[in-house]
């Protein structure tokens, strides 16, 4: 279990995580989402010991990551796949890793075949690609066979093979009763992988939720598509008649609203004599989900397409 209280981190005047408390619990995944500048790597390194916090406190099954006498049986990392020196083998960066916790080399060969790097082992680490970095990477987060595994963009260069691996690998090792805060931008994958989300904004957290609450608080669109479209939205849209209704433009002739169920729509064009070609309900997805509630926090921004 990981656990925070308070956690914030002051640089000078810019506050990067800002009164954090979340708990993330072991026997499932916990997506940990948030745009960029939003605070996760700062909390992530908060986590590993690697900054100390201004204020605030963060623990590891019940104790500070520094405090535990063998930190690598206790929470595996993987933050930067390529902090390892490209003049090192597979083996050998794995090995002198082990070697700091008495780990025995059976276990360096375990993590290597369950990896899928055994045959690279000898190769030196400068050669290899951006997809069998992370994988060494996971193998040395994995050395310890720890009770909480922390990584962060996992699945980054990783072919769709490879992708798969990393989904079923952090699936079993949370129905093992482990601990996995797993962080990433692809919300098609976390979709798949999380069964919890904890969302920064601007060093706050927004939102800490079990994924199907989350996704399903976002509310339901629904796709209209009529040759009086224009008509049909300025009824809707009617002052007083559907308070904080969002209508969103698809074209001439087609727009999708929040706020109305399609039966609702329906018969709004029935009443007014308007001709309807498509009413379609549309389930929101995780990356609706976060793209609404991230839209005010997103602290770098590029203009929008016309």
């Amino acid at each position: 279990m990981i656990e925070t209280h308070g956690l914030t981190k002051q640089y000078g005047r810019k506050t990067a995580v800002n009164d954090v408390s979340f708990t993330v619990r072991p026997g499932q995944v916990t997506g940990f989402l948030g745009p960029n500048g939003a605070g996760k790597s700062t909390t992530m390194r908060l986590i590993l010991g690697l900054d100390r916090p201004t204020s605030g406190t963060v623990t590891v099954l019940g104790r500070s990551y520094a405090d535990h006498p063998a930190p690598l049986h206790a929470l595996g990392a993987l933050l930067d796949a390529k902090g390892v020196h490209p003049g090192r083998s597979a083996r050998s960066h794995l090995s002198a890793l082990a070697a700091t916790h008495r780990i025995p080399v059976s276990r360096v060969d375990e993590v290597l075949e369950m990896t899928g790097l055994s045959s690279v082992a000898g190769k030196r680490v400068g050669g290899f690609s951006l997809g069998m970095g992370q994988r060494l990477g996971i193998a040395a987060a994995m050395l310890g066979d720890p009770q909480v595994l922390l990584l962060d963009e996992p699945v980054n260069g990783l072919d769709p093979d490879g992708v798969y691996w990393v989904r079923r690998l952090v699936r079993q090792l949370a129905a093992e009763g482990r601990t996995v805060l797993l962080s990433s931008h692809l919300m098609s994958e976390m979709a798949q992988t999380a069964d919890h989300v904890i969302v920064l904004g601007r060093g706050k957290v927004v939102a800490d939720a079990p994924i199907g609450e989350f996704v399903g608080g976002s509310g339901q669109r629904v796709t209209v598509g009529s040759p009086d479209a224009a008509r049909l939205a300025a009824v809707l849209t009617d002052p007083g008649a559907h308070p904080g209704l969002d209508i969103e433009s698809l074209g001439e002739h087609r727009f999708s609203v929040a706020g109305m169920t399609a039966a609702e729509i329906g018969r709004a064009a029935v009443e007014h004599g308007i001709e309807l070609h498509e009413l379609t309900p549309v389930a929101s997805s995780l990356e609706d989900a976060y793209l609404a509630l991230t839209r005010d926090e997103v602290e770098y921004t590029t203009p929008q397409a016309a």
